[in-house]
């Protein structure tokens, strides 16, 4: 009854989510002082929407776990023998598993909206929830009519094909969710800026109940991406921790959109400026999403990552991109006139310096967006192109250059209006250091300039991070302010890993036999044996390496040659050695017909900083999530304090005092 139960459980989810947006739609019709009939089930149909969605999810989920190999979709990405780690991940390591999980978080998202946001008129919480509900059933749509999870077979397999080997690794437990998690976040901060949209509240209000969803999603992001750079980057046995790969950039765009946006509703909710800014860049930062939907789920890529699907589905994605996408850009054409505008500011000060950067991410993501497309674009003419590092990498750094530079100065500025002459000290400080850093490396070697611009970057960005904490108690620094600090300081420490893995990274590829020392920076490495081993669903070549250290006792490390047989497939298993500067990065290949092995090595100085870095970015958001909730908080509690005086006076007879 497992699959009979999820799919019952997505039809009346579906069901509901065409009440949720028929009801709040239809509240936009009814006066503003009055309420529609239908209205006061928008609320009550996204909850019990979003608790039968994840009962949905939870169905299969457990038919994973259990290895149900009468379900169509268990049967094709699982295997009685698979470790039960990846029996459970395996649920949305899968295209069906991958969209029933998102659509489970959409819904969710949408029941929590519903349950506690009190803050906004209802007709906007009603039309944000029309919206939504509009969202989710296009993906209800997709799912049952095109991706049943739930399919069963006429006769019950008598074992699973098994997971990709790729995916059998427990970063599939954290990468995929945390970005679902993200994704669906911003089609939150989607939903609110069409409801305040259609019912013209783009506002101060509006902005403070959107800035937790668009923190949240921009921190889930980060992680996901941190998480996944470092899955692939220890997995695959490249060697490298960002490629460019096409599902890669399908993640990093929403990522850069939603950076702009989590800006500028900040700005809106404290300042009252850049309205059209927050409502477009909500539009779009959720249109990033579903690119990277219909890129992953269409079967138009070929990468690890992708899940390739028939044409028809991909389709069927490319049809509610074009319907949600384009009609929330028409509406926001219509609409847009009407949004009151913000305060103004001047050319010098925090705003117009956040807006600089707007539009330097806004750049770097045309410039991602089109070196991800290209190549599809030129495949249909039957012109095979490959756009990597060399396009992306010194394209995106012409504008993320003068990106970093305003953003260490920006925090600087006040808001309204400032003037340079103020902050001449603190930028003759700042570029001393940059310039003194890239000279002292310039004389010590020849570097590439990308590498050597970051090198002399980063220790400027990271002195800047912490100058707005100068002069002021420590003690007293708002945790928002503390989570703004964190997080720039984040990204000038990865930064300073990316930068120290272009500059300074050896590599040592040899064929060694057993007994045999190769050198790879300050490591000697020496092959003591090459052994057979065997796992719960694989086999495998393991070597066993001595790694000594500047003379020191050996370390042992185990890469492995893995091969899977459900599915076959082989896979390159790295061994690391981590130290405070740097990391030992360990592959072992096939046999020479001379008996030697095949020994990959690479010393990777300060490369894990690209990793912490983006862990304090995330921790960072997580602060300025905190304390944006507990200044509301308070904020609320002042209002109920004031209202509960009011009430106490009138009741004595006095005259009735106006609110704040």
């Amino acid at each position: 009854m497992t699959a009979e139960i999820g799919l019952a459980a997505l039809w009346l989810a579906a069901a509901l989510a065409v009440l949720q947006m028929v009801s709040g739609f239809a509240g936009l019709r009814a006066p503003a002082d009055a309420a529609h009939p239908l209205a006061i089930y928008t609320r009550p149909a996204a909850i019990v929407q979003a608790c039968l969605a994840v009962l949905a999810f939870f169905m299969l989920l457990r038919a994973f776990a259990v290895t149900d190999l009468s379900l169509k979709l268990v049967a094709a990405n699982s295997h009685s023998m698979k470790p039960f780690i990846y029996k459970v991940t395996g649920t949305w390591g899968n295209h069906e598993g991958s969209m029933l999980l998102w659509v489970g978080v959409l819904a969710a998202s949408g029941g929590l909206l519903a349950r506690f946001e009190r803050r906004l008129p209802e007709r906007t919480i009603g039309a944000t929830l029309a919206v939504q509900g509009f969202v989710a059933l296009g993906f209800y749509a997709f799912l049952l009519l095109s991706s049943n999870p739930f399919e069963r077979l006429p006769v019950p397999a008598a074992e699973g094909s098994g997971l990709n080997p790729l995916l059998q690794d427990i970063g599939l437990a954290v990468h995929p969710p945390t970005l679902y998690a993200g994704y669906v976040g911003l089609s939150v901060a989607f939903s609110l800026a069409m409801g305040a949209l259609l019912t013209r509240e783009v506002n101060p209000s509006f902005a403070r109940v959107m800035r937790p969803w668009v923190l949240g999603a921009w921190v889930l992001l980060t992680l996901g991406i941190t998480a996944g750079s470092y899955w692939a980057y220890y997995e695959l046995g490249w060697g490298g921790w960002w490629f460019w790969d096409p599902v890669e950039n399908a993640s990093l765009m929403p990522w850069l959109a939603a950076t702009a946006l989590m800006h500028s509703v900040s700005v809106l909710a404290a300042r009252d400026a850049l309205r059209t800014w927050t409502i477009m860049l909500g539009v779009l930062a959720f249109s990033m999403s579903m690119l990277g939907t219909f890129l992953v789920r269409s079967g138009v890529l070929t990468s690890v990552h992708a899940f390739a699907v028939d044409p028809e589905r991909g389709a069927f994605i490319l049809a509610l991109l074009a319907i949600n996408i384009g009609g929330a850009f028409t509406v926001f054409a219509l609409r847009a006139g009407a949004v009151a505008e913000g305060k103004r500011f001047a050319a010098v000060s925090r705003e117009s310096a956040l807006v600089f950067n707007n539009v330097m991410l806004s750049a770097i993501l045309a410039i991602v967006l089109l070196g991800t497309l290209y190549p599809l674009l030129t495949e249909a003419f039957d012109v095979r192109v490959s756009v990597g590092p060399p396009y992306f990498n010194p394209a995106a750094a012409m504008f993320a250059i003068p990106m970093l530079l305003v953003m260490a100065v920006g925090p600087l500025l006040r808001w309204r209006e400032d003037k340079p002459a103020r902050l001449q000290f603190e930028l003759a400080l700042l570029a001393s250091v940059a310039i003194a850093v890239i000279a002292l490396i310039a004389v010590l070697g020849d570097f590439p300039l990308l590498p050597l611009l970051g090198l002399g970057l980063a220790p400027a960005l990271a002195l800047a991070a912490v100058l707005p904490l100068r002069g002021r108690r420590l003690a007293r620094v708002p945790v928002a302010t503390w989570g703004m600090v964190i997080a720039h300081f984040g990204i000038a420490v990865s930064l300073f890993g990316m930068a120290c893995e272009g500059a300074f990274t050896e590599e040592r590829l040899a064929a060694v036999a057993p007994g045999g020392t190769e050198q790879v920076g300050d490591f000697a490495v020496t092959l003591d044996s090459v052994a057979p081993v065997a796992g719960p669903n694989w086999t495998a070549i393991e070597a066993t390496l001595s790694v000594s250290e500047d003379g020191g006792p050996p370390v042992i490390l185990t890469p492995q040659a893995r091969t899977f047989w459900s599915p076959p497939q082989s896979t390159s298993e790295s061994a690391l050695l981590t130290r405070w500067n740097g990391q030992l990065y360990a592959v072992i290949g096939n046999q020479t017909e001379d008996g030697r092995w095949q020994v990959r090595l690479w010393w990777k100085p300060f490369v894990t900083f690209i990793w912490l870095g983006g862990m304090l970015v995330a921790l960072g958001g997580v602060l300025a999530i905190a304390g944006r909730v507990r200044v509301d908080l308070r904020r609320r509690m002042a209002a109920q304090k004031g209202a509960e005086r009011r009430a106490d006076l009138e009741a004595l007879g006095a005259q009735p005092v106006p609110a704040e």
